[in-house]
């Protein structure tokens, strides 16, 4: 006889998360078929006498928390490991965008060439590639989330609620790695490139890891 269970998920951001979490569930030997949305955070589970443990187990394994619970913290998931990767991989492109194109203006147009290192012009020319390259990353996002049949409204307030920590870990990571590279000139050197890209991706992947471990919080 079928039964049928709700569950209150937390974490779900976008379609591609209700997407994951329904075939977390339904991949579950008992499971007829479950209805997922990261509108309401509900689950609603079709079964034929499967336990509650198992489902919510399933739910917690692949990220998201189950009545504000996820599963006990730890740094062996690779299954997190590989969706905080994807993550990460989608912001370092959007936050690329926007630092790797106002540096490489900086050298193009010579605008920073002779800036006194440390001056107070210097460090505004500094921050604006991190604020150029956190806004093309929020654009990024919420170019993927609308595909992701999200209206733009939601799309936009998903993306500013993403964390702007890792972002900004990975703009200062990639720009410090430039310094390194450019002597404390202000400009894109392009034989930094490559290891700026591979520092920026480093530099907050743990991070988005625990993010996304311990609370769920998860948009791709």
């Amino acid at each position: 006889m079928s039964e049928s269970l709700t569950l209150d998920v937390g974490g779900m951001t976008c379609e591609g998360c209700s997407d994951r979490v329904r075939n977390a569930l339904e991949s579950i030997s008992g499971v007829d078929s479950a209805k997922v949305s990261h509108e309401s955070g509900i689950a609603t589970i079709e079964h034929q006498n499967v336990s509650r443990e198992i489902m919510v187990s399933s739910i917690k394994q692949i990220g998201y928390t189950v009545d504000g619970q996820g599963e006990d913290f730890h740094w062996k998931d690779s299954g997190v490991w590989k969706q905080s990767a994807h993550n990460t991989k989608w912001c370092l492109v959007g936050c690329s965008i926007g630092e790797f194109g106002t540096l490489a203006y900086y050298s193009y147009s010579g605008i920073t060439s002779g800036l006194e290192l440390y001056s107070n012009i210097w460090y505004f020319y500094a921050i604006l590639p991190l604020i150029n390259g956190l806004a093309t990353s929020v654009m990024l996002e919420t170019a993927i989330l609308m595909r992701g049949q999200m209206d733009f409204r939601n799309a936009l307030s998903t993306a500013f609620g993403m964390s702007f920590i890792s972002m900004l870990m990975m703009e200062i990571a990639m720009e410090i790695t430039d310094l390194l590279f450019t002597k404390g000139e202000l400009g894109l050197m392009p034989l930094a490139i490559p290891f700026m890209l591979l520092v920026g991706f480093l530099t907050p992947w743990p991070y988005n890891y625990w993010r996304l471990k311990k609370y769920g919080a998860s948009c791709h």
